[in-house]
C-alpha cells in the first residue's frame, strides 16, 4: 500500500513529466509554419524590393514631367505650348541629346538671319511664284524662332542642362532675332525704315520688362504685342503677302507687310504705355 502514492520511474529522454498542466510544446523549429514557407520568402522579399524600385522610378519620371508642364519658374514667360504632347516629347528628344539649352537659342538667331535673307531677296525678284515661296519661308523662320525660344527653356529644365550664362543666352538671342526679322519685313515691305522702328519698338518694351525685374524681381509680360503677338502678327502677314502675290498682283504683298508694321508699331507703343505704368505704380 505504500507504493501506491509513489510516481513512476521515468523512462530515460521521456519529457512528459516535463508539461505543465495547459502549456503548449513548443515543436521544433525546423517544421514551424506552413510547407516551403522558409524557401519562398526570400523570393517574396526580392518581388518586394523590386516593385518599390519601380514605384520610385515611376514617381521620379512623374516629377520630371510635372517640371516640364507646370512647374514654370517666375521669370519666364507662361506659354499653354509648354504643356503639351509635342513640346514634351520633342524637349525630351532634344534632352537626350548634347545638344545645349545655348546652342538651341543661337538656333533662333540662325533663323531670324534665314528670314532676313529670304525677305530681303523678295526685292530682288520678278517672278510671283518666287516671291510667294520666300514670303511663305520667311513664315516659317518666324515660327522656327519661337519653336527655339521654346525648347531652350524646357530642354534646361528636363536635362538639368542649366549654365551660369544661360539668362544672356535666353534674352540676347531674343533681340537680335526681333531686329532681323522686322528689319526684313520693312525691306520687303519697301519701308526699311519703318522697319528698323518696329524693331526699336520691340527691342524697347523687353527692355522695361527687364528693367522691372531689375528693380523689384516682378517680370512683366502683358501685351498687346509682347514676342509671342509680335511672331503671330508677322507671320500672318506674311502669310496673307505670299497668297496676295499670287492671287492679286505681285505689289500688294508690300502694303500688306506695310500695314502690318505699322499695326505692329501701335501695338508696341501700347505695351510700353502698360508695362510703365504698372512700374510706376508698382514702386509708389
Amino acid at each position: 500500500m505504500s507504493g501506491q502514492g509513489k510516481q513512476p520511474d521515468l523512462m530515460p529522454g521521456d519529457n512528459t513529466g516535463d508539461k505543465a498542466p495547459g502549456k503548449p510544446v513548443r515543436e521544433p523549429q525546423g517544421i514551424q509554419g506552413p510547407a516551403g514557407e522558409r524557401e519562398t520568402s526570400p523570393d517574396r522579399a526580392q518581388e518586394q524590393r523590386e516593385q518599390r524600385e519601380q514605384r520610385e522610378q515611376r514617381e521620379q519620371r512623374e516629377q520630371r514631367e510635372m517640371q516640364v508642364r507646370i512647374a514654370i519658374p517666375a521669370d519666364r514667360r507662361p506659354l499653354a505650348s509648354r504643356s503639351t504632347r509635342w513640346a514634351v516629347s520633342l524637349s525630351r528628344r532634344l534632352a537626350a541629346t548634347t545638344i545645349t539649352p545655348n546652342q538651341i537659342s543661337f538656333g533662333s538667331i540662325l533663323a531670324a538671319s534665314l528670314g532676313l535673307l529670304l525677305l530681303l531677296t523678295t526685292n530682288h525678284l520678278e517672278s510671283a511664284g518666287w516671291i510667294c515661296l520666300c514670303l511663305l519661308l520667311a513664315a516659317v523662320t518666324c515660327q522656327l524662332r519661337l519653336l527655339c525660344n521654346l525648347m531652350d527653356g524646357m530642354v534646361a529644365i528636363e536635362a538639368g542642362k542649366q549654365t551660369p550664362d544661360g539668362a544672356v543666352w535666353n534674352e540676347l538671342p531674343d533681340r537680335i532675332a526681333d531686329v532681323l526679322l522686322l528689319v526684313g519685313a520693312g525691306a520687303a515691305a519697301g519701308v526699311i525704315s519703318l522697319g528698323w522702328g518696329a524693331a526699336t519698338l520691340a527691342v524697347s518694351t523687353a527692355y522695361v520688362r527687364e528693367l522691372g525685374k531689375g528693380i523689384d524681381g516682378v517680370v512683366d509680360f502683358a501685351g498687346p504685342m509682347a514676342k509671342p503677338h509680335r511672331m503671330a502678327l508677322l507671320t500672318v502677314a506674311l502669310l496673307l503677302s505670299a497668297a496676295a502675290s499670287i492671287l492679286v498682283d505681285s505689289g500688294i504683298h508690300q502694303q500688306i507687310l506695310e500695314w502690318a508694321l505699322w499695326l505692329l508699331c501701335g501695338g508696341c507703343l501700347l505695351t510700353l504705355y502698360r508695362r510703365v505704368s504698372v512700374l510706376l505704380h508698382r514702386l509708389q
